[in-house]
């Protein structure tokens, strides 16, 4: 299979879709879910997981990292989904113990196909 930028050959989104994420938003004050636990504890570090979906988990590599670190020093990875609207910055990813925060949003072609999302590492 060759690069879906390219063109040169038909690409097969559910073959690069092979990992199961969650992205989760901070909770708010507004948010009608108790901050409270099924116990009654409070909870610490609140978040809402918004949906659990397959993605691609892409290291950036080579030119395309130069170029990445020469506008904006902290993008890293990109995060390949199927279209969906709601995702915004205010929210992250989490694919096993790992952790991203999502830092733009990218519509490749703008046919409603498939989101990028440009993230970086939590720590």
């Amino acid at each position: 299979m060759s690069c879906y930028n390219c063109g040169d050959k038909k690409d097969n989104l559910t073959e690069r879709l092979n990992k199961m994420i969650s992205i989760l938003r901070p909770r708010v004050p507004d948010d009608p879910a108790p901050d409270v636990d099924e116990y009654g504890q409070p909870i610490d570090n609140p978040v809402i997981v918004v949906p659990k979906l397959w993605a691609g988990i892409e290291p950036l590599q080579g030119r395309e990292l130069y170029a990445a670190m020469r506008e904006n020093a902290e993008v890293t990875t990109r995060i390949p989904i199927r279209w969906r609207t709601g995702v915004d910055r205010t929210m992250f990813v989490r694919y096993k113990e790992m952790e991203f925060e999502i830092l733009y949003i990218i519509h490749p072609k703008f046919d409603k196909k498939e989101l990028h999302l440009m993230c970086k590492e939590r720590q």
